[in-house]
Formats: structure tokens, sequence, C-alpha cells
């Protein structure tokens, strides 16, 4: 097998980034549709899913760096850290208590018992939640978002890298039953909204604290308080599948907003220096 072409540009190496990640995350895809979807024997999978950005973009890095230098292994000032974990839980808490308090859900008061009584077991979910969005958020925030800073503008790499990472769930969400109860078109219409807007914050959090982890406890944060937590405290009252959830309209509405306000935020940040795109 002849060697691979050294990456000598950005665009190259987003390039390679992308269709190796897309590649072997279609062995998965097919793997989960086969084995019955996220519902059944699929759900074994989603770790090694998860980690399909992430090893890909440390082999690409070793094979054209020969150092994983640059990820943004870096800790970064603390107050990154804790907007990461406590951001998702609060616009999650806004969504969902809107949601509870008109006809769109109800609220399940055991939720709560739920929680007292498992609380030190929140520890534990909350690094297993960030090990597996590691691997994720090596791959989008750590290799990818830096390469689109030195092509683009801040608008640019927020709207590329949330659509290449709504196009990776597409699979999921057509042929995997990583969805609700909706339309299936509305439900990939919703978390597509959710992961373009997101990823704005994500971004922005990436490139403002020079490091990975403030995105990777974002992402461990969002997937366990809104999956592990918000979902199962929510009743269905009928409409309820169109509102709630990342296949809803509210979590999809609320990353709008979040991505409205990280523009502004974003305003006069240095980005890496750009280099010509031919």
């Amino acid at each position: 097998m002849a060697p691979l072409p050294r990456l000598s540009s950005p665009r190259r190496e987003i390039l390679w980034f992308v269709g190796l990640t897309l590649a072997v995350s279609s062995v998965f895809y097919v793997l989960m549709a086969r084995a019955g979807g996220l519902t059944a024997g699929g759900a074994a999978l989603v770790p090694w899913l998860m980690w399909t950005p992430g090893l890909v973009a440390v082999a690409l890095q070793l094979r054209f760096r020969r150092s994983l230098a640059g990820l943004g292994w870096s800790a970064g000032k603390t107050r990154y850290w804790i907007a990461g974990y406590f951001v998702p839980i609060a616009y999650s808490l806004v969504v969902y208590a809107l949601i509870w308090a008109s006809p769109l859900g109800d609220f399940d008061l055991t939720a709560l018992d739920r929680l007292r009584e498992r609380w030190p077991l929140l520890f534990l979910g909350s690094l297993q939640s960030c090990l597996f969005a590691l691997g994720e958020e090596i791959g989008w925030r750590g290799y990818l978002v830096p390469r689109l800073a030195r092509l683009l503008d801040f608008d640019g790499v927020a709207l590329t890298s949330g659509l290449i990472w709504a196009l990776w769930h597409a699979p999921l969400v057509l042929f995997a039953g990583y969805r609700s109860e909706a339309p299936v078109g509305y439900s990939l219409l919703c978390f597509t909204l959710l992961a373009v807007g997101a990823s704005y914050l994500y971004a922005w959090i990436r490139l403002k604290s020079g490091s990975l982890w403030p995105a990777v406890l974002l992402h461990g944060s969002h997937n366990l308080w809104v999956q592990g937590f918000f979902d199962r405290a929510t009743l269905d009252t009928g409409p309820t599948e169109y509102w709630s959830g990342e296949f809803g309209a509210g979590l999809a509405a609320a990353a709008i907003v979040i991505a409205l306000v990280t523009r502004r935020l974003a305003r006069g940040m240095d980005l890496p220096r750009r280099q010509p795109t031919a």
C-alpha cells in the first residue's frame, strides 16, 4: 500500500479527517442497524463509535505531525471547566421548566427522589459520560476546529464543524433508531439545529480556552443531564416528543439562542492565523 501523501495544508488535513471518520464510522452504522438499533444490540457499539473521531484524529496527528501536541491537552483556565459542566444544566433546566409548566409535558415527582438516592453515583456517571465524550471531542474540537480556524472566520468554523457533526449523527437517526417517536424528518431537523447551534459554543470554548477539556465537560454534561435526568423526569402528555429531548424543538431553540449569544462573545476573538485556501 502506497504511503499517504504528506498533508501540507489545513484543508487537506480536514478532508482526510472527515473522510476517514465517516468511512470507519460507516462500519458501526451498518452493525448497529443490523443489531436492531441503539435500543437493541447496537447499544454496545456506541462507545466504539464515539471514539472513532478521536482515534482517527490521533492517527492522523501522529502520521503527519509526528506528535500529539496541538490537540488541546493543556488544562486551560478553571472558569472554562466550570462553564463547560454547568452551562448544559442551565439551558436544559430552562427548556424543561417551560415544558413542565405547560401542557407540552409534565414533571415526574419521583425523579427528585431518585436523584437524592443516587447522587453518590453522579460523580461516576459524569466520569463515564466524559470518557465517552472525550473520544468525539479529540476529533471534533481537538483536531477539526483549530484547522478550520486557520481557514475560516468564527462563523465559518462553528457552522462547518456543526454541519459535519450533525452529518456524522444522521445515519444513527435514519437507520439506528437514535430519535424520538416524532417523525424521522422532524427528529433529524431538530437534532441538526441543536448540533449546529451548540457548535458555536463548543468552538468558542475550545478556541477561547485553548484547551480540549472544557469541550469534553460540555459534551459529557449535556449527555448525562439531558439523557440521564431531564428526559427521564419528563412525563409524556401527547406532544412531548415534539418538544423535549435532543430531537425536540425545545433544545433546538435553545441552541439557536446559544449560537447568537456566542457569536457576540466571539467578536474580536483572535483566531489562528489564516492560510490561503487555494
